[in-house]
């Protein structure tokens, strides 16, 4: 069968990611799913770094699902207070909390449907949890993930978060798609960055289109 020239990108991406990116995880640090899922649910339009920082006195005072809901937003707020939107997601943790005590026994649930019952939690969230916590093959598409996918031309313009994760699923292989959203979340937040991509100096641009366009333009 012959190869087409959208299955062509697709292989010399994972090729090219494959070989100069062997390691690709996520930068939150967590020693759980419940850990996770509040770094991850901390990091919506905040950095892992700032993430980061904030976590391990968060995890010292609220260790479980259980103490967090025994707690109140006031409680939990200056502990998040470094974070962006520190009063919506002390509010979204603390429901989150009860969710996850009263209605799965404190355990974070590992399929799509449950995971977006919790406050705080959507689509995006929920496949970082499935694909990062659980081994589970989904594809969580964030800004770096959606603009690298674009400009590459795995997605072909896609216009929403929702069409790229299912262009993306559809073309990547099963077992592929948890390192390869890794691959394209740090290959754009490195590399591949919003405003000032680093064409100079980077290795995926013999299948870009991106890079294409832009060298004809010159």
């Amino acid at each position: 069968m012959k190869t087409t020239k959208l299955q062509q990108k697709y292989n010399d991406f994972i090729a090219f990611f494959a070989q100069n990116m062997p390691k690709a995880e996520t930068e939150l640090l967590y020693q759980s799913p419940y850990e996770l899922l509040v770094a991850v649910v901390l990091s919506a339009q905040c950095t892992d770094k700032r993430v980061n920082m904030t976590t391990p006195a968060f995890f010292e005072r609220f260790p479980s699902p259980e103490v967090l809901a025994q707690a109140s937003e006031e409680e939990i707020f200056p502990y998040i207070k470094s974070i962006s939107y520190p009063h919506n997601k002390s509010k979204n943790l603390f429901g989150m909390a009860q969710v996850l005590v009263h209605d799965y026994n404190g355990i974070v649930p590992d399929n799509m449907d449950d995971l977006q019952k919790l406050p705080g939690v959507g689509r995006k969230t929920a496949n970082v949890m499935m694909a990062v916590a659980f081994d589970k093959p989904a594809m969580p598409v964030d800004t770096h993930v959606f603009r690298v996918a674009n400009r590459i031309g795995l997605t072909q313009n896609s216009k929403n978060v929702l069409e790229t994760e299912k262009i993306l699923v559809a073309h990547l292989p099963q077992n592929l798609l948890s390192k390869a959203h890794h691959w394209m979340i740090l290959h754009g937040r490195y590399v591949c960055m919003a405003r000032k991509p680093k064409c100079e100096s980077c290795g995926a641009t013999a299948f870009c289109d991106f890079f294409q366009k832009q060298k004809k333009s010159l």
